[in-house]
């Protein structure tokens, strides 16, 4: 009997100590969900200062050009013939305008599309399964399944400009015209359509992990609590994991660097040392990452642009 009270005592002992063990997990979850959501706001500001960069590259006559290239192929469609051809010309004067402005520059921007595109894992051990599932649907050369995977391997701000392209544009201008001239008018519709839908096509992408990395760590810098720190110092370990696993850099060491100055600048906080110096340090580090890895641009010439010109 007396051993199955103490079997009794121990279970009830066991029992207050488990409880408050998840009590804390729960704790710490809920801490990180409130830091997570306190920096997760400011990823619109970066989205608003991405369109406006963008916009403001964009070019007043490539873009008139590309509306009376449109007008053009409205005029064509209900067989206007002089008003095509009116707004061929009009396009083509905008077209040497742009030659004589720009004498070596290859493309003008037109247009642009800024998307932010945020369907990967918030776990990197998950993101290292969408991965695996990639290399095995290439193995088996099923490249649907591939294209779609890799969509869910996404978490970035896209910036995608689309470009004039100076060295057949104007010549599909021209062969338009001709076409016209000789009343071949579904012909001449084909060719200014074929312009109108192979624009070129340049993307910069900046990692969102990255950007609230950075977010999280400014937050903690400005924090006088030092558990809500803490927790804000998790989440820009975490977000620097998922920029890795999402390949979003080349250059792993640099992260990796990162990675344990966060883990130093945590022991230190905890030990309440000075670390001002070590948090400005981070934060520079962090920034010009963010500048470098944004500036980085990809490009197709075989592009459809969106529906109407800006």
């Amino acid at each position: 009997m007396a051993e199955t009270m103490t079997s009794g005592s121990k279970e009830g002992s066991a029992t207050p100590s488990t409880d408050r063990s998840a009590q804390v997990l729960v704790d710490l979850e809920q801490q990180r969900k409130q830091a997570d959501q306190r920096i997760r706001p400011t990823l619109e500001a970066y989205r608003q200062q991405a369109q406006q960069a963008a916009a403001n590259s964009l070019d007043s006559e490539a873009i008139s050009a590309i509306q009376q290239t449109e007008r053009a192929l409205n005029a064509i469609a209900e067989e206007r013939i002089d008003e095509a051809l009116a707004a061929i010309e009009q396009a083509t004067g905008k077209i040497n305008v742009l030659l004589s402005r720009n004498p070596s520059a290859a493309m003008i921007p037109v247009n642009l599309q800024v998307s932010v595109i945020d369907t990967a894992p918030q776990d990197p051990k998950d993101i290292a399964i969408l991965r695996d599932a990639v290399d095995v649907a290439l193995e088996m050369n099923d490249l649907p399944a591939g294209r779609t995977l890799l969509d869910s391997l996404r978490s970035e701000i896209r910036v995608r400009i689309y470009h004039l392209p100076l060295a057949t544009y104007p010549a599909s201008l021209q062969e338009a015209a001709r076409l016209l001239d000789q009343k071949k008018i579904q012909e001449a519709g084909t060719v200014l359509l074929l312009a109108l839908n192979t624009l070129a096509v340049v993307d910069q992408v900046t990692a969102l992990p990255l950007l609230l990395a950075k977010e999280a760590v400014n937050e903690a810098h400005s924090q006088k609590d030092k558990e809500t720190a803490q927790r804000l110092l998790e989440i820009a370990d975490r977000e620097l994991q998922r920029t890795m696993a999402l390949g979003y850099t080349s250059v792993d060491s640099e992260y990796t660097t990162l990675l344990d100055e966060i883990k130093g600048l945590r022991k230190k906080l905890q030990a309440n040392e000075d670390i001002t110096s070590l948090f400005a340090a981070l934060k520079e580090r962090l920034t010009s990452l963010i500048r470098r890895q944004s500036g980085k641009k990809t490009g197709s010439d075989a592009q459809k642009k969106p529906q109407k010109a800006a």
